[in-house]
């Protein structure tokens, strides 16, 4: 007897067909997403935040930086893109307000993790320690960024070459700037390249070094682009330079780049926003891909990870 597979039902209506991907845009099957009875994560946790593509930037390359920013209710606070401890936020004797974003651990909602802290942040006194109580694991408990924060209030990213920020306008004893001086000792060099969103150089060690360009364009659109540059020959920052592949970073994806390590990184913007106009003009075509540009596109996919 032959064995035939059964199929499976079909959606009741205005049901999702449990193979079908998942309305959510995650990629995955609808019953392996949100029709599995857990709540699955946030795949883009800063979207609908100003400079999304900084925001993650900021959470996965940039060891020091820092950015303003304004409450709802008008009240000026500073991000940053690490505290000492991976603590997640500080209240100092000004009254003053720190939000780490790099925290050591994270729930499936990361805007929720720092959200809960900038919460309790918030009701702190002047001084005293924040505490919010289990940030990630399990989850945590407090309102989301989107919610605590002005949605017009325009990211402004600047990069630092320590974390001296850390001990501003305090008096910090001999273990605090022993700490400093260890965690200095770690900073990798970056540059944000000026008049570009969300593109940083980095140099990881003396003979290598990178721009990283966190993109806010849907995946899909973006690969074609990139493809069709990789076909033609002009998917690349200029002589001696490289594409290196691309990773997943909170639902927007990051190129890569391998630059020679011995130019400054702000050099890199002029060849960056002559890239940027190829790429633009690339993302505008909506023919279909030719024979080299597919095959250049699964060249693409084939060196793309996925961080988080």
């Amino acid at each position: 007897m032959v064995s035939r597979k059964r199929s499976a039902a079909p959606a009741a209506p205005g049901e999702v067909n449990p193979k079908a991907p998942c309305p959510c845009g995650s990629g995955r099957r609808y019953k392996h997403c949100h029709g599995s009875g857990y709540a699955p994560p946030v795949r883009r946790p800063f979207e609908g935040l100003p400079g999304e593509a900084d925001w993650i930037a900021l959470r996965e390359l940039v060891p020091a930086a820092t950015a303003p920013l304004t409450t709802t209710a008008g009240r000026r606070i500073t991000l940053a893109s690490v505290l000492p401890g991976g603590a997640p936020a500080l209240v100092r004797a000004s009254g003053e307000i720190l939000l780490g974003l790099q925290l050591p651990t994270s729930s499936d909602d990361v805007s929720r993790d720092i959200g809960t802290a900038l919460a309790a942040a918030l009701e702190a006194p002047a001084g005293a320690p924040v505490d919010p109580g289990p940030i990630g694991g399990a989850g945590s408990a407090g309102p989301r960024l989107q919610e605590l924060l002005d949605p017009s209030a325009p990211l402004d990213v600047t990069v630092h070459d320590d974390f001296e920020f850390w001990l501003e306008g305090t008096d910090p004893g001999p273990a605090a700037r022993r700490g400093l001086e260890q965690a200095n000792e770690a900073v990798m060099p970056t540059v944000r390249l000026a008049g570009l969103d969300a593109a940083y150089w980095c140099q990881p060690a003396a003979d290598r070094a990178h721009v990283r360009w966190v993109r806010p364009e849907p995946e899909e659109r973006l690969l074609d682009a990139l493809a069709r540059l990789r076909a033609a020959e002009q998917l690349t920052l200029g002589e001696d330079t490289r594409y290196a592949g691309a990773f997943r970073a909170h639902g927007l994806v990051v190129p890569v780049w391998d630059v020679p390590a011995g130019t400054p990184g702000a050099d890199w913007a002029g060849p960056a926003t002559e890239l940027q106009a190829a790429l633009e003009a690339a993302l505008r075509l909506d023919s279909p891909l030719t024979a080299d540009e597919r095959r250049s596109r699964a060249g693409l996919l084939s060196r793309q990870v996925t961080l988080r």
